[in-house]
């Protein structure tokens, strides 16, 4: 194993472990799945970028980690075919088949070397997919077919052994080979807001703060200006970004880190198509940018004028908006108690200290003419506890296993404590909030 490679998979194993991410159906840690895709590149290329990024190709996606510091900690050719393989498509742009479509258009513009990993993915998620869920098989094999329809000039024997793999299935199966994304809608499992069911209500939540209200005003050089003023400027201003003009128009951004002799010229970026949102956009789809990328540039009548980084969701406005979301689940998950559990029975499922607590909580409110229900005065951890017990209410929030529920009520309520609290929500929380953000956007369109 070269050096590179070594890196790779120690940094997309490490990092993939913090957020303790597993497959889904065998809860095998997550870089079993980052191996194996690895494994069937290195069985067909000895690419020693292209194996790298087979290990890191869902870093971007899934982790704290951006671009930027796969570019930082393995160079641009490898952050580039990372890339090709990270899906640019938002929230925003509607539902799973309209998003898989953004998606297999930007990966048919892929260089075959991406294509190539992408192949070694397809076969390993196909394999673990068909033999774990068929229904979901049956929507994952049509997106499949519809993939291998531009992954042509990706590695032969790969693409043989995808082809091959998605023939078989979907023959088992008794899918025609014609199908295509309209064919059955699937939209990933949310959080089920119970109580919360007016689509109108939801979305107007979901929209009331956009991008231009978090943006922060964007300094902005001619290419041909040098380096070292544009680094005095930035300097002075605590700025870390700017963006370059080109023939007076907005081209592209150069970084504080980037700035070298020359001049700007030598050393800006170009925008990626996932990088720049318009002012009206969503702060879902602007978290969506911050899981990729280090910065997100915002557009205002029709030129980037603005930009947001991961810092600014720690503005009063974005924890706000999450403090709004997290009290709407919890306000769904008392509801849903309400339904599982009819007159308060769900008393037995709470330990008799954690239920005493709640009592004296509501004696105290109840003292101030304060009304409220027992429910009411439970923790959260302790609603999640309830709702664990019942095998109707776990479906409904998307859970398979009780530990899955218990992490995922842990994470909801360090959010929560981490925003009443004034501490920073980025360092801490940053995977929740990406995961909350996408959940309550589809939550919306549901």
């Amino acid at each position: 194993m070269s050096d590179l490679v070594e890196r790779a998979s120690d940094y997309a194993t490490k990092a993939h472990q913090r957020i303790d991410q597993r497959r889904k159906y065998s809860k095998q840690p997550y870089h079993v799945h980052l191996q194996s895709v690895a494994g069937l590149v290195a069985g067909v290329s000895d690419d020693e970028e292209a194996i790298a990024a087979a290990w890191l190709h869902d870093t971007v996606e899934d982790t704290p980690a951006t671009l930027e510091d796969i570019e930082e900690n393995f160079g641009q050719s490898v952050a580039e075919l990372v890339e090709e393989l990270t899906d640019v498509s938002k929230p925003g742009d509607g539902n799973r088949a309209k998003r898989k479509a953004i998606d297999r258009i930007y990966i048919a513009q892929a260089s075959p070397r991406a294509k190539t990993v992408k192949l070694a993915d397809l076969i390993d998620n196909c394999r673990d997919i068909t033999k774990h869920d068929e229904r979901f098989a049956r929507v994952y094999l049509v997106e499949m077919g519809a993939l291998l329809d531009v992954l042509g000039d990706g590695n032969e024997t790969l693409y043989q052994q995808a082809s091959g793999l998605y023939a078989r299935h979907m023959h088992k199966l008794g899918l025609p080979m014609d199908s295509r994304f309209e064919s059955e809608p699937w939209e990933a499992e949310s959080i089920d807001l119970a109580g919360f069911h007016e689509q109108h209500f939801k979305r107007m939540f979901m929209e009331i703060f956009t991008a231009k209200d978090i943006a922060e005003g964007l300094l902005s050089f001619d290419a041909g200006s040098e380096c070292a003023g544009v680094k005095t400027v930035l300097e002075r201003g605590r700025k870390t970004v700017a963006s370059v003009r080109v023939n007076g128009e907005v081209q592209g951004y150069l970084r504080l880190s980037d700035l070298e002799a020359g001049q700007c010229a030598d050393c800006f970026r170009h925008f990626t198509v996932d990088q720049v949102l318009s002012g009206s956009a969503a702060l879902s789809d602007v978290i969506h940018v911050l899981t990729r990328h280090d910065y997100c540039f915002v557009t205002m009548l029709g030129n980037v004028s603005g930009v947001i980084s991961r810092d600014d969701i720690n503005k009063p406005m974005v924890r706000m908006w999450l403090f709004g979301i997290v009290t709407m689940i919890e306000m769904g998950l008392v509801q849903m108690i309400k339904e599982q559990y009819p007159e308060q029975s769900w008393q037995s499922a709470v330990s008799e200290g954690r239920l005493e607590k709640a009592k004296q909580i509501q004696a105290e409110r109840q003292r101030r003419n304060q009304y409220c229900e027992l429910i009411d005065c439970l923790q959260l951890p302790d609603k999640g506890q309830i709702l664990v017990e019942s095998e109707i209410a776990m479906k409904r929030l998307g859970f398979e296993t009780k530990s899955a529920a218990k992490r995922s009520v842990k994470e909801l309520e360090s959010l929560r404590n981490h925003l009443a609290h004034a501490q920073d929500i980025v360092s801490h929380d940053w995977a929740q909030i990406a995961r909350l953000s996408l959940r309550m956007e589809e939550a919306t369109r549901a």
